[in-house]
């Protein structure tokens, strides 16, 4: 069976009831009126493509925009919600696994970044835990960042030498 692209016509309902809310005035959508509603709007419309019409690559792409769209939206709102770029991380990782799930592929990428959100998230405790916040000359506290240079750089050697 051929996939079809549903994008389109999931965009257009999508944007057409984000824009209706917005002419006829409803108090309820009023806080909704963002970019980051329309992102999420578009993120939606790569998942039920993904997972509807079968066409499993778009799950990568809808967990990202819709992720971001729900973290955008909830940061100044909810006290509990993180404003840190290890959320961000955290929602590329969990569209990686999901990826994963339905076509076997992205886990290494998916843990990778989990791994990084969850350092960079608790951080300071980790450094607290560890390694000795009061030690700034520690050369795992400065050079940390070098460590992700090399694993980037060794997993496009991987790739490279697979093609």
């Amino acid at each position: 069976m051929k996939n079809i692209n549903i994008i389109p016509g999931i965009l257009l309902i999508g944007f057409g009831f984000y824009y209706y809310s917005q002419q006829v005035g409803f108090i309820l959508f009023e806080q909704f009126h963002t970019w980051p509603t329309l992102l999420g709007i578009v993120g939606l419309a790569f998942l039920v493509h993904g997972y509807w019409g079968k066409n499993y690559e778009s799950i990568l792409p809808g967990v990202i925009f819709l992720g971001f769209s729900i973290h955008l939206l909830v940061v100044g709102r909810l006290q509990i919600w993180p404003d840190h770029l290890g959320a961000f991380l955290l929602i590329i990782s969990l569209a990686f696994m999901l990826r994963y799930q339905k076509l076997g592929v992205g886990l290494v990428h998916g843990i990778l970044f989990l791994i990084l959100a969850a350092i960079l998230l608790f951080y300071d405790e980790l450094t607290a835990q560890f390694i000795g916040v009061n030690n700034a000359t520690n050369p795992i506290l400065n050079h940390w960042p070098i460590l992700l240079i090399l694993l980037g750089l060794y997993l496009l050697v991987k790739n490279k030498n697979r093609h």
